[in-house]
């Protein structure tokens, strides 16, 4: 007969060493006595042999087979909720007492058992069993082992329905502002990478063509406002998901007295339904200062939904959380792609250090940037997470069905892949430097001043459509002559149109295009610098130049 353990040293919770706020409101008790019901606790006492009564089995008669058994447990992924279950569960307790439905005595007692259980678990102590299915039933049947009667009563006004919901929510709640701090770390190095390269000048490209000079920079700071509307998407994301399902129930809510308010304020959410709520505690903490439409806010606190059976059938928050992942995915695919062909050396642009490369087994001269190659990789598999979620809820009747167990693997390797290639994308930034004379020598090819020496035409008052015609009769020169457009004579210039004057070699070669952007968000260098000023400000970052 296969194992009724599984072993506690598997991969457990992402967010554990995070701090919890929230837990702070439910009392702890230190000195009371367990129960005289406590039974042993070692794996040496788990019967391989025989199969524990379910504590749902009052109505069965037959037992179920070791196949059903191993197919339906979650025990071996959902363990990662460990933490966040305990912590609903003495919410719960806690409301339970103070309404009068357990004493104060029963109270103490479970929030005693759940300390314990919580520290066999972090010491890896603890024994899960497969025959107890999932992380909750594994956590009170071991509550029940410990103190015995009050253990029982802990799932008054409860079904595992709102329970693992409540879990996944505060677990997902963890895991966005995880993230969103690497987010934020990912920005810093590529700002710090940009103030040190900062006026450096690089071909940009359309189509994978030249296009126009912009400064490094520049281009830096685009994957740097990427990030930002990523953090943004999670943190509104996060406004959403934050509203306790606890006390839903199955799906029809109970007719005990239970106050669904006082345990959602104890585990940090907004509220446990509809609710017009000050916005210092609808928005919350970010490590970023946000456009916040609070018309738009006001609004969402009027749509917060007031039905529990949408409260645990609801799987939208887990959707929108791997949409915002998988868009951040896309984010960093794009900068690894753009990092690969630059450390190639048909571009030669940009070095990656030794300590962020990998070598071949075979050829001995190579130097790859695997780490940006595998970001690129890896974000086939959020974007897989999210469309195995998507196809997994679209056929799914309300209120809760079975099906919804299978929501947690996508989600917690989502988590583990971005947060993944976050920290390797800031690490390689890091660990980075620039070709700057294989750059510059590269600058001359492709005649990035063309669109600048159209724009002097429309200066000169020529229509735009005129001046790009121009421009490409005198490229076709410059090609048909293997020379630069700031090579050609004012003569030959004017043999083309006579509206060209001296001034004209003021707005040829990048570094005049460079300086002749002036724009709101133009690669112009003031426009950079200004752009460099508002994140080393909004992202806490001492300004260091180089030279």
């Amino acid at each position: 007969m296969e194992s009724l353990l599984v072993s506690s040293a598997e991969t457990m919770p992402l967010f554990s060493s995070l701090p919890k706020p929230f837990s702070a409101t439910i009392p702890r008790i230190s000195n009371q006595a367990f129960s005289p019901h406590r039974r042993s606790f070692s794996i040496a006492a788990v019967k391989m042999n025989s199969k524990e009564a379910k504590l749902w089995g009052g109505r069965f008669e037959e037992s179920t087979t070791d196949a059903v058994e191993k197919f339906t447990q979650s025990i071996s992924f959902d363990k990662a909720l460990y933490k966040h279950d305990i912590m609903g569960s003495r919410a719960h307790a806690s409301m339970l007492a103070r309404q009068g439905l357990i004493t104060d005595g029963d109270r103490d007692k479970i929030l005693k058992g759940l300390d314990e259980i919580e520290g066999r678990i972090e010491r890896g102590e603890f024994a899960w069993r497969t025959d107890r299915e999932d992380v909750h039933m594994n956590i009170e049947a071991a509550l029940t082992d410990l103190v015995g009667e009050p253990a029982k009563k802990l799932h008054t006004a409860r079904s595992r329905n709102d329970q693992v919901c409540t879990d996944f929510r505060l677990w997902c709640r963890d895991a966005i502002d995880a993230i969103v701090l690497r987010i934020k770390h990912l920005q810093v190095a590529l700002v710090n990478l940009a103030l040190k390269n900062e006026g450096l000048i690089v071909p940009g490209y359309t189509h994978l063509q030249r296009a126009q000079p912009v400064l490094l920079a520049h281009l830096l700071l685009a994957y740097v406002e990427q990030l930002e509307r990523d953090a943004g998407r999670l943190l509104d994301c996060r406004v959403r998901m934050n509203f306790c399902p606890l006390g839903a129930c199955a799906l029809a809510g109970t007719g005990l007295p239970i106050d669904r308010f006082m345990t959602s304020e104890a585990l940090g959410f907004s509220a446990p339904m509809r609710n017009r709520l000050p916005f210092s505690l609808a928005v919350p903490f970010c490590c970023f200062v946000l456009p916040v439409d609070f018309a738009s806010l006001e609004l969402l606190m009027t749509l917060i939904y007031i039905n529990s059976i949408d409260a645990v059938s609801d799987r939208d928050f887990v959707l929108e959380f791997l949409s915002a992942n998988s868009i951040t995915a896309i984010h960093l695919s794009r900068l690894g792609e753009e990092w690969v062909l630059w450390a190639s050396e048909e571009f030669g642009f940009l070095i990656p250090s030794d300590s962020v490369s990998t070598g071949s087994s075979i050829m001995p001269q190579k130097k790859n940037p695997d780490p940006m190659e595998l970001v690129r990789g890896k974000s086939a598999r959020v974007i897989g997470d999210l469309v195995s979620l998507l196809v997994l809820c679209k056929g799914l009747p309300h209120a809760y069905n079975r099906d919804l167990q299978e929501d947690k693997e996508p989600v917690f390797d989502s988590v583990k892949t971005i947060m993944g290639m976050l920290e390797v994308s800031a690490e390689f930034a890091e660990n980075v430097t620039f070709n700057q004379e294989r750059i510059r020598n590269a600058l001359p090819a492709g005649h990035l001043d063309a669109t600048t020496l159209a724009d002097y035409l429309v200066k000169k008052e020529i229509p735009f459509r005129t001046s790009h015609d121009i421009v490409g009769r005198a490229v076709a020169l410059c090609v048909s002559r293997n020379c630069l457009l700031q090579d050609l004579s004012l003569d030959e210039l004017r043999s083309i149109s006579v509206t060209f004057d001296k001034d004209v070699y003021e707005f040829l070669g990048v570094e005049n295009a460079i300086k002749n952007f002036s724009s709101y968000g133009s690669t112009g260098s003031e426009c950079v610098s200004n752009q460099l000023d508002y994140w080393v400000t909004k992202l806490d970052i001492s300004r260091k130049r180089e030279g």
